[in-house]
């Protein structure tokens, strides 16, 4: 089997919130700049040569690479690396996909890295730092063991050696060389800088062998029973491209929180099962082994719903479509309850008002709010300060005018909060990152005359976590991802309008109750995603669906999300736009039935009336991909 370098551009990829990386946009930088004299003669030399031989031999005229400087501390006397660890997306994929891991199964990663390596590192006299998380010392590089992805070498004296909560002799690092027969893992070697260029790929080539067994390969990985699929399509895109989503806050922290705690308990449940394994006696009888194989099993079954979990993780679609309980940082808002004075607040939210405004909020707001003794009005120039102060049965009235926000708006009390005026002319604007931008987990939250407007709130514009939010006649310009409706949860959305969602308008977990009536939903990818897989602990989800207006979404107007009862057939896949028939077959693994639409979604007339209490008077319009359809995992 031969690699073969793929010169097609690669087309711009949609992520789970609809970033896309365009390649031919970025900036050329160290990958480019080293390989990008390939051209036409080249490939018309010998189109059958072994890939990647002709991308290394180019004239070198001084390094390309950055220095990485040390802070080693004052004394410290090593000499600086090149600076290789901040590579760019599409960098990092053209590597491991043209040159290192091609089209390689998981069984031969090893042996086509070894050939990756082969034909770019410098065989010897080179000098590196070989860095644990004790000690980096100064080593002279003489031999590459390939194989074995290790290479031989020796100390360079005097000593140059620093140390972390440890005291290092030359002859205690003799020994440590010895006892490993002088070899050491080439990606624990970071080649020292030098101006010449000689050693830029040696350098290049050991960070992507570093980065490759430090965020993309796990140790279960040449496990998996089938292994007749392409590796790279299956793991290592996936996973580089959740790296750099979770790098770039594309992913909110709780979901990269749960990733990380997968990752470890499967690497310890792993590890478990590898050790019972290889004790196991394969012609013994003894009813220890058999107590050993029974637990074997659990922990094998416990290893692949691990594996399941992480997968559905890393594949953006399944990421979108599934999602996750939830982050549990931010459910820690504390209710503050009544005020213990029994007094209630009118919160009123203005950066300036003119007498004209306040006449009018004084009559027609305040006057009737206020007829009772105990009550007091409080003025703040942002939401956010209001609500902080909010206890509950307290209403808020933000006056017309434009309040941008920095942090989430929480929302633990049964508050009201009203714009004065029409929703266009109050608006609440977020613009820094963060997880969301408007949190509910009051038992009776009111909203109404807003506009919000989103950016970069990764996990919704709105989320109801749990208790009632009532919103009516508010406006929602979504950059990211719409409203959430969590387990448990109720929302209530009337007369209003959103819009721009790269995700679903409106999500609706399991167990919720959603009424919605007389809104409009448009221009989002999908309209209103519906999460219909709940287990024994939560039921199916209620929803009311009434005279809305949903239209001009680039996917279905509205699309249930269902785990598959084995009653679909099973539809080959070799016919999906930018697949293989080899790569679709080995999802169908793990989503049988997968569907008869690139997107894993087919079209059904039909509605399931258990969730749905009442659904009349909509209408559909300009749905990219139809009205109603239906994804099975």
């Amino acid at each position: 089997m031969k690699l073969k370098n793929h010169d097609a551009v690669l087309e711009p990829v949609n992520c789970i919130f609809g970033w896309s990386f365009f390649l031919a946009n970025e900036p050329k930088s160290s990958f480019w700049a080293l390989n990008e004299e390939e051209g036409e003669e080249d490939e018309s030399d010998d189109e059958d040569d072994d890939s990647g031989t002709d991308h290394f031999n180019i004239e070198k005229s001084g390094t390309q690479l950055q220095r990485c400087e040390r802070h080693g501390g004052v004394n410290s006397s090593l000499p600086d690396t090149f600076q290789t660890s901040h590579l760019l997306f599409y960098e990092r994929f053209k590597a491991y996909q043209d040159y290192m891991l091609g089209d390689c199964k998981p069984s031969e990663v090893k042996a086509f890295t070894a050939d990756y390596l082969e034909k770019v590192v410098e065989p010897c006299d080179w000098l590196a730092l070989w860095s644990t998380d004790v000690f980096d010392v100064l080593v002279e590089v003489h031999d590459v063991d390939f194989k074995d992805l290790k290479a031989c070498v020796r100390l360079v004296l005097p000593l140059q050696c620093d140390t972390r909560g440890c005291e290092l002799t030359e002859e205690a690092m003799k020994s440590l060389l010895e006892a490993t027969q002088d070899k050491v893992p080439l990606q624990k070697l970071h080649v020292v800088y030098e101006r010449s260029g000689d050693f830029d790929q040696t350098a290049l080539a050991l960070e992507h062998l570093r980065f490759f067994y430090e965020q993309i390969w796990r140790q279960w990985d040449e496990e998996d029973e089938d292994d007749d699929f392409d590796y790279f399509v299956r793991c290592v895109e996936p996973r580089l491209r959740l790296y750099y989503d979770i790098l770039e806050d594309r992913v909110p922290a709780g979901l990269v929180a749960e990733y990380q705690s997968l990752l470890e308990n499967c690497s310890q449940c792993f590890q478990q099962f590898s050790v019972l394994r290889s004790s196991l006696s394969t012609d013994s009888d003894s009813e220890l082994d058999n107590v050993s194989m029974v637990e074997g099993l659990k922990l094998y079954d416990q290893l692949e719903t691990y594996k399941r979990k992480l997968h559905i993780i890393e594949n953006p679609l399944l990421r979108y479509v599934l999602g996750y309980k939830g982050n549990a940082r931010q459910q820690c808002a504390q209710s503050r309850g009544p005020r213990g004075s029994g007094i209630k607040v009118v919160h009123v939210v203005t950066a300036s008002c003119s007498t004209i405004q306040l006449q009018s909020l004084l009559s027609d707001r305040l006057l009737p709010l206020c007829s009772f003794e105990d009550t007091e009005i409080q003025f703040h120039r942002d939401l956010v300060s209001a609500v902080d102060l909010c206890h509950q049965g307290d209403v808020v009235i933000v006056l017309p005018g434009v309040y941008c926000v920095s942090s989430s708006i929480l929302l633990p009390d049964s508050i009201t909060i009203e714009g004065f005026g029409l929703p266009d002319e109050v608006v609440i604007e977020k613009k820094n990152k963060g997880d969301s931008f408007v949190e509910s987990t009051g038992v009776d939250v009111r909203l109404s005359n807003i506009k919000f407007i989103q950016h970069d709130a990764i996990e919704g514009i709105l989320c109801v976590r749990q208790g009632a939010l009532n919103m009516e006649n508010c406006v929602l310009q979504c950059e990211t991802t719409g409203v959430i409706v969590r387990t448990s949860a109720h929302l209530t959305m009337n007369m209003c309008d959103l819009y721009g969602s790269k995700g679903a308008g409106v999500e609706i977990y399991p167990g919720s109750v959603c009424r919605l009536v007389g809104n409009g939903i448009h221009h989002c990818k999908d309209g209103i995603l519906i999460k219909d897989f709940a287990d024994e602990m939560d039921a199916m989800p209620s929803i009311t669906m009434d005279n809305n207006v949903i239209h001009n979404n680039e996917g279905y107007g509205v699309i249930v999300v269902k785990p598959n009862n084995g009653e679909q057939h099973r539809v080959p896949l070799g016919g999906i736009e930018g697949r293989s028939s080899s790569e679709s077959e080995s999802e169908l693994c793990l989503l049988p039935s997968r569907f008869l639409h690139p997107r894993g979604i087919r079209a059904v007339p039909d509605l399931d009336h258990q969730i749905f209490v009442s659904i009349q008077g909509n209408q559909f319009r300009r749905n990219g991909m139809g009205d109603f359809g239906t994804f099975f995992y």
